[in-house]
């Protein structure tokens, strides 16, 4: 019995499907088939019901989950305590990201890191928040760049990187463009493109929609904003961003803060607490680069 193959079983367990365990694995779906194929003749039992369009867990499987995940971490425990001794840092290092991400202090910090402790692997994975937050949570992902419409999720740790006011982004000759500030029930009128569920700016819109007791018309969801804006000015849609978001815009577009929509969208790296080494290091160096801007 091999780590990597506890490593592939567990992502084919997590995954619920080869192909997508294998690029997070960077191999092919063969290697993995086959890796895993040759754990399941030595425990002699099959681990996966691969009848169905997903991978998922026979009995021996979900009995041998948990092992194997502790088997890996155990594994990742032995090569940190020899490094911190040795006073080195090593293994590999997962970091989530919200899609879309453009904040380039963080790809600083990355590269900082990688240059003083070339021996950590960073894995990289783009999903939407709230996805993200339960990858942390559930220790699938070391740290993630989330948005929230909460200052720390409930059991992480967070460092708040941006914290800012929900905006409308119109055309100039737009109606709204004449308003100096623009309220949800101006914007009750028009119909809406913004980011969908999951995401923090998403969040702050539906809690202060709800606590007016309003249902705007998400007429379109995008998970970037280059084509919430490239919509918003072809006047599609009023696009609905944050501030440093819409000022990219400036050019072509008409912001205008949401008078009544006063709660921040916060974009934050949040991580649980007592991590490794690794982990404490890298957030040495997003602090150092934050700090920075």
């Amino acid at each position: 019995m091999e780590l990597r193959q506890l490593e592939y079983f567990v992502a084919v367990a997590e995954e619920q499907n080869f192909t997508r365990a294998a690029e997070r694995a960077h191999i092919s779906q063969s290697g993995v088939s086959a890796q895993i194929r040759r754990l399941e003749r030595e425990l002699g039992a099959e681990l996966f019901d691969r009848s169905g369009r997903t991978a998922t867990l026979t009995v021996a499987g979900k009995a041998a989950l948990e092992h194997a995940r502790a088997a890996l971490a155990a594994a990742g425990a032995l090569s940190e305590a020899v490094g911190e001794v040795t006073d080195l840092i090593r293994g590999r290092l997962t970091l989530g990201m919200v899609i879309g991400c453009t904040i380039t202090p963080l790809f600083d910090a990355l590269a900082d890191f990688h240059r003083a402790h070339p021996g950590v692997e960073v894995v990289l994975l783009e999903d939407n928040s709230d996805r993200l937050v339960e990858g942390v949570r559930a220790g699938t992902l070391d740290l993630a760049l989330v948005g929230t419409a909460t200052a720390a999720p409930e059991g992480l740790e967070s460092l708040t990187i941006v914290s800012e006011r929900l905006v409308v982004t119109v055309p100039p000759g737009h109606p709204l463009a004449a308003l100096p500030q623009v309220t949800l029930r101006d914007l009750s009128a028009y119909p809406i493109v913004c980011m969908p569920p999951g995401t923090g700016l998403r969040a702050v819109l539906d809690q202060a929609c709800a606590a007016q007791s309003r249902q705007p018309v998400i007429a379109l969801q995008a998970s970037a904003a280059d084509a919430i804006a490239d919509l918003a000015a072809r006047g599609v849609a009023v696009g609905i961003l944050s501030d440093s978001m819409a000022a990219r815009y400036r050019n072509r577009l008409t912001a205008r803060t949401i008078a009544d929509v006063e709660t921040p969208a916060l974009l934050a790296l949040v991580w649980r607490a007592g991590q490794r080494p690794a982990v404490r290091e890298l957030l040495v160096h997003a602090r150092r680069a934050f700090s920075a801007r």
